[in-house]
C-alpha cells in the first residue's frame, strides 16, 4: 500500500510541478516523462561491492543515513528508493536531430542542454518532497545528494560518494552500458535520483546481478552506436574514459553558456569535499542521442 502511495505521490510532482517546465522559450512543456521507481533494501550486499566497484568512499545507505545525523539503526530496516527522470520524447528527437556544429566542436541541441540544467532543480525538489512524505507518515528520511558527505571525487578518475548510478542498478532499474550510462526500460537518456528512509517498503527484485545485460555490445557483441556518437572519442570497446568525456564537456559548456544565458540556473557543485563556485550544467549526452538505448532497453528486441 505505502509503495503505490508513494509511486502516485512522486507520479504527481512529475505532472503538476512548475518545475518539470521548460522556459517559454522553448515551450514551458514538461521535459521529464513519468517517472519509474526502483527500490533496495539497505542491507543489499551490493552496497558493500560499491566499495571495491565504485570507490572506497562510496557509502552504504546505512553510512549515508548515519552521516546525515539519523539515529543509528539495522541496515535491514533501511530501504533506498531510487527514481528515474526520463526525459519526454520531444527533447530525445531534438536532441538526435538538432545538434549544432561550432568551429569544428560538436555542440548539444540548446532544448537539451536547457531540459539537463533545470533538471538539477526538479530533482531536487523531488527529493525533497520524498523526504516530507515519509516525515508526515512519521518515518524518517534523507538523500545522498543532499547530503554534506556527498561530494564528487576527483583522483586520476572521477567518482562520487554516492553514485546514482549505481543505487538504481542495486533497486533493479537497469544495468551499465559501454558508455556508462544505466539503461532503463525506458533507456539511458535519462536523469536519477534517490532518497533513504525507514519507512517498510516492498523491494523491487534484480532480473540479474550482471552489470551489462541490457547492453548490446556486451550482450550481443554488436552495436558500438555509442563509440560512433562521441566526439569525444572518449568511449572504445574498453570503455568509457571520464578524464576525456569531462574535458568535452567543458569544451561544450565555454561555448553553450553564453549563447543559453540567462536562462540557465546555477548549481553548487563539491568536488574532493570542496564546494565549487555556482556552475551552469548544461551537459554534452551525444552517447545517449540516436543509439538503440536511447529510448529503451534494446536487448529485449533482440
Amino acid at each position: 500500500m505505502l509503495n503505490n502511495q508513494l509511486t502516485l505521490f512522486i507520479k504527481d510532482i512529475f505532472e503538476n510541478s512548475e518545475l518539470n517546465k521548460l522556459p517559454e522559450k522553448f515551450g514551458a512543456e514538461r521535459f521529464f516523462a513519468d517517472p519509474i521507481i526502483g527500490i533496495a533494501r539497505g542491507d543489499d550486499p551490493m552496497f558493500q561491492k560499491y566499495k571495491e566497484v565504485v570507490g572506497p568512499e562510496h557509502l552504504t545507505p546505512l553510512e549515508m543515513w548515519i552521516e546525515n545525523g539519523l539515529d543509528i539503526i539495522s541496515a535491514s530496516h533501511l530501504y533506498t528508493i531510487s527514481i528515474v527522470f526520463p526525459f519526454v520524447e520531444r527533447i530525445r528527437k531534438e536532441g538526435s536531430e538538432k545538434q549544432i556544429t561550432k568551429a569544428r566542436i560538436k555542440l548539444p541541441a540548446e532544448i537539451y542542454s536547457i531540459a539537463r540544467n533545470y533538471a538539477n532543480d526538479f530533482k531536487i525538489f523531488v527529493m525533497k518532497q520524498v523526504i516530507n512524505f515519509f516525515k508526515e507518515r512519521s518515518y524518517n528520511a534523507t538523500a545522498g545528494m543532499l547530503s554534506k558527505a556527498f561530494t564528487i571525487i576527483a583522483k586520476g578518475r572521477f567518482y562520487s560518494t554516492w553514485s546514482e548510478r549505481h543505487v538504481a542498478f542495486a533497486a533493479g532499474l537497469g544495468t551499465f552500458s559501454l558508455h556508462e550510462a544505466l539503461i532503463t526500460e525506458v533507456g539511458c537518456n535519462v536523469r536519477l535520483a534517490s532518497v533513504i528512509t525507514n519507512a517498510p517498503l516492498e523491494i523491487t527484485k534484480r532480473k540479474s546481478d550482471g552489470p551489462y545485460g541490457n547492453c548490446l555490445f556486451y550482450a550481443k557483441g554488436t552495436c558500438k552506436e555509442c563509440i560512433i556518437k562521441c566526439p569525444a572519442s572518449a568511449i572504445t570497446e574498453k570503455g568509457h574514459d571520464k578524464v576525456k568525456c569531462n574535458n568535452y564537456r567543458l569544451k561544450v559548456a565555454r561555448r553553450m553558456i553564453p549563447r543559453l544565458s540567462p536562462l540557465l540556473k546555477p548549481y553548487l557543485r563539491r568536488i574532493n569535499w570542496k564546494n565549487r563556485d555556482d556552475t551552469y550544467p548544461v551537459g554534452c549526452g551525444f552517447c545517449q542521442f540516436g543509439v538503440p538505448c536511447m529510448d529503451k532497453n534494446p536487448v529485449k528486441e533482440v
